[in-house]
């Protein structure tokens, strides 16, 4: 499965991740941070979690290692992968969320349970990842395309920097909606808003999870 002759339960998270197929939907599943703070070893994350390490080890080796990857192994084919899947997507899904977001706390104003500051929040990380995506498309990117292996920790640095960002807007967004709970008797609107709010969490855990822990270390010296 891995390069390491290290266990599994010694092993990285985010280096699981990026080697074993199917390894991020377990992840998902137990609720471990392996996109943003990946850098833990899967017992750290279970004890974070306070899960039970033989349960998550278990899901983990019921997996396949030769199940096709989830992504493009080959640099050029990745870059067009996270540009189609994700940048595209983002471009699209945040502000039919905003938009959503807006009549549900206006709506239901009232209500206890009513995600306000949801849309604020939505629209600031559409601006920050607009920023971001640009940098990567216009910048980073096409250098990578250029295989410029070793000479590019600076900017790959300021990515990883913006991931946190992210990272810290997935965990507000949980806060005000009480990790995507409808409350009783939700109409349709604030259904379709929670589950595109937490469409919008997995895609992102798996942009900056690809980028991270499979494309950033092709082309960091320390790597």
């Amino acid at each position: 499965m891995t390069e390491t002759t290290l266990p599994l339960h010694d092993q990285k998270v985010g280096e699981i991740a990026a080697q074993l197929p199917g390894a991020t939907g377990v992840f998902r599943r137990f609720g471990i941070d392996f996109c943003c703070h990946g850098d833990v070893s899967l017992t750290e994350a279970a004890y974070q979690r306070k899960l039970n390490i033989i349960e998550l080890e278990s899901a983990l080796q019921a997996l396949d290692p030769a199940a096709a990857p989830q992504a493009p192994r080959e640099t050029t084919a990745l870059l067009d992968h996270i540009q189609t899947r994700y940048h595209e997507v983002h471009r699209r899904q945040i502000p039919e969320l905003i938009e959503l977001s807006r009549k549900v706390e206006a709506v239901h104003s009232a209500h206890p349970n009513a995600p306000e500051g949801l849309a604020d929040a939505l629209q600031q990380i559409m601006g920050e990842l607009e920023v971001h995506m640009k940098k990567e498309e216009l910048i980073l990117f096409p250098a990578m395309r250029r295989q410029a292996t070793g000479q590019l920790d600076a900017p790959i640095t300021e990515m990883r920097h913006d991931h946190d960002a992210h990272g810290a807007f997935l965990e507000r967004v949980a806060q005000i909606t009480d990790d995507y709970t409808l409350p009783d008797g939700a109409c349709r609107s604030w259904q379709a808003l929670y589950a595109g709010a937490a469409q919008l969490k997995d895609d992102l855990m798996e942009h900056i999870h690809l980028e991270n822990n499979v494309l950033f270390p092709r082309f960091e010296a320390s790597a």
